[in-house]
């Protein structure tokens, strides 16, 4: 079973009760951790015109953005589901843009602890880049 960072797993699961979920009744919780070391934080937050539901990686990588970061170097996922969920395609290009292709994502169960793990590069193999030294 993969290693979460315990540190990362606290912080989204201190928020997940924040989530605005009425619609899909899926609380997720995101922590990223940023170059610098810092935590940021992220729910998703749900509206009626399903196109501008914001999910949590996104909000937590955008936190992380506002604050001065270019750099996240980890990403923790928490789901009051039965099995971890993964990123959407939308997170994914969105952690791409700020993370290295080997960037861990960790998603974990709140409901019965279950954990998976991939590499960025796994989510995403064909990422749109245009920034230099992207691979």
């Amino acid at each position: 079973m993969p290693v979460v960072p315990e540190d990362l797993y606290k912080a989204a699961l201190s928020v997940i009760d924040n989530a605005y979920a009425p619609y899909s009744r899926i609380k997720v919780a995101a922590a990223v951790r940023g170059g610098s070391g810092r935590i940021y934080v992220g729910v998703n937050v749900e509206n009626s015109s399903y196109g501008l539901t914001v999910c949590a990686e996104r909000v937590a990588v955008f936190n992380a953005v506002t604050s001065g970061e270019r750099i996240i170097k980890e990403v923790v996922i928490v789901a009051d589901t039965d099995e971890p969920l993964p990123p959407c395609g939308a997170c994914r290009q969105v952690l791409y843009e700020f993370s290295s292709p080997d960037t861990m994502i960790y998603s974990v169960s709140a409901k019965t602890g279950r954990v998976k793990s991939w590499k960025l590069r796994d989510l995403l193999p064909d990422a749109f880049h245009l920034a230099k030294g992207k691979s």
